[in-house]
C-alpha cells in the first residue's frame, strides 16, 4: 500500500498537552471533562478547535494550529489554558500536568464516550484500563517522507534525554514505584505502544502499515502509538517521549529541544551526511534506564557502547544546538533546558514535597496545582 506524507517545507510545530482535573476540595480527579469543554466552547467559542477530550474524564488536552515558532505555539497554548482555567475555576477544578496523579485510583475514573475509545478497551482490557497517565506531544514539520525514518532513527538517542527532563511520575496509586517516570513503563503495554521498529526507508513503513492493518492489529494508522511515529496525514514526526511537564518555562524548552534536534538532524541529512543511530538494544536499555533513574540515569551514546551521565551528555547537546536555536528563534527558550536539572526534575520536586510533609501525597498534589498557575 502506498502511504502519501504531506511534507512541510518548513520545521512547523504543534504542541497537543495534556492537563488532569482535580477536585479543589478532595484533590482527587474529576470526571467533568465533558461538561467543563462544552462550558468553555459555549462561553469562548474561538478556543474550540484548540480543546480536546481523550480517553478519560478526567483529561483535557490543549492543542495548538500549525505554527511557526516556539513563541507562536507557546502563546496557542497560553491561550487554551486561560480559556480552560477561567471556566474551571467556576467549577472548583484545579489543572495540574504531570505524567500520573500521586494518588488517585484507576479502576473509579470514567471513560470518554465513542467507539474509538470503546473498542480501545474492549481490545486491551486491564492494561487499558490502567492508563491513568497524561503526557505531552510535540509535532515538527518535514519536508520529505525520504527523510522520516533517518530522523527518526537519530532522534532515538536523545529518547532518554528527553524522558528524563520531562520524567514527572514517580508516585502511582499511592505508592513510589521507584521510576522517574511510570509512565513510560505503563503506556509501552498497549499493543501498538512503545519504540518504534526500525525501517530503512519509506517502503518498509508501508509494508508494515498494510500487514497490521490486514490482520486486525489496527483499524486506522493512527493507532499505531509509538513513542516516536510518523504523522503522514500533517507531514510531521511527532514526539511522544515525554510525560505530562508541569510548568509552562519547562514546557517552552522542552519544545524547543524537540524542534532544535529534528532541525539539526534535517540539515545533517541535506548535507549529505549520514545521521548516527543505536543498536535497537541500546535504545530499550537507554529508554529502561531514564524511566527508572531520570536525570541520574548513565546512557548509552553511540555502538561503541560508550555511556556517559545524561546530563553531561545532553550539556553537549545545547551547546551543538546553539546555532540552531539561534535561526529558529528559540535560544531563549532552549537555554531554559539547562534549569531543569538545577532546579530538579518534576519527580524529584515531587519526591521532595512528599519527604518534607511527612508523605503527604495531598502535598504533592497541591504543588503540582501552583506550578502550572501564571
Amino acid at each position: 500500500m502506498s502511504i502519501a506524507f504531506a511534507g512541510s517545507p518548513r520545521p512547523t510545530i504543534g504542541v497537543e498537552w495534556e492537563l488532569a482535573l482535580v477536585d479543589r476540595r478532595t484533590r482527587n480527579l474529576r470526571n467533568d471533562a465533558e461538561r467543563l469543554l462544552a462550558t468553555v466552547r459555549r462561553e469562548q467559542p474561538s478556543q474550540a478547535a484548540r480543546l480536546h477530550g481523550e480517553l478519560l474524564r478526567n483529561t483535557v488536552e490543549l492543542v495548538t494550529g500549525v505554527c511557526a515558532d516556539v513563541g507562536e505555539a507557546m502563546a496557542d497554548l497560553r491561550e487554551g489554558l486561560t480559556a480552560v482555567r477561567a471556566e474551571s475555576e467556576r467549577m472548583d477544578i484545579d489543572l495540574i500536568s504531570a505524567g500520573t496523579h500521586p494518588f488517585a485510583r484507576w479502576d473509579v475514573q470514567q471513560l470518554t464516550g465513542g467507539e474509538r475509545y470503546r473498542e480501545l478497551i474492549e481490545r486491551t482490557q486491564w492494561w487499558g484500563r490502567q492508563m491513568l497517565i497524561w503526557g505531552v506531544h510535540v509535532h515538527v514539520g518535514v519536508s520529505s517522507q525520504h527523510k522520516v525514518f533517518p530522523i527518526l532513527g537519530a532522534l532515538l538517542l536523545q529518547y532518554p534525554h528527553l524522558l528524563a527532563l520531562s520524567a514527572s511520575s514517580p508516585v502511582w496509586s499511592g505508592h513510589d514505584t521507584g521510576y522517574a517516570s511510570n509512565r513510560a513503563m505503563m503506556f509501552q503495554q498497549l499493543p501498538t505502544a512503545g519504540l518504534p521498529f526500525h525501517f530503512d526507508d519509506w517502503s518498509g513503513y508501508e509494508g508494515f502499515v498494510r500487514d497490521q492493518l490486514a490482520t486486525g492489529v489496527i483499524d486506522d494508522i493512527t493507532e499505531v502509538r509509538w513513542d516516536i511515529r510518523p504523522a503522514p496525514h500533517l507531514g510531521t514526526i511527532e514526539v511522544r517521549v515525554c510525560d505530562g511537564v508541569p510548568t509552562f518555562a519547562e514546557l517552552q524548552a522542552i519544545v524547543a529541544l524537540i524542534q532544535c534536534l529534528v532541525v539539526d538532524l534535517d540539515r545533517r541529512l541535506e548535507d549529505g551526511r549520514t545521521l548516527p543511530a543505536l543498536p535497537p538494544w541500546h535504545v530499550q536499555e537507554n529508554k529502561w534506564r531514564a524511566a527508572r533513574y531520570g536525570l541520574d540515569a548513565e546512557v548509552i551514546v553511540d555502538a561503541d557502547n560508550a555511556e556517559r551521565p545524561v546530563t553531561e551528555d545532553l550539556d553537549d547537546i545545547l551547546t551543538r544546538l546553539e546555532p540552531v536555536a539561534q535561526r529558529l528563534g528559540c535560544a531563549a527558550e532552549l537555554a531554559g533546558v539547562a534549569e531543569i536539572p538545577r532546579r530538579g526534575a518534576s519527580y524529584q520536586r515531587q519526591r521532595r514535597v512528599q519527604e518534607s510533609s511527612g508523605g503527604d501525597l495531598w502535598a504533592v498534589v497541591d504543588s503540582l496545582t501552583r506550578e502550572l498557575r501564571p
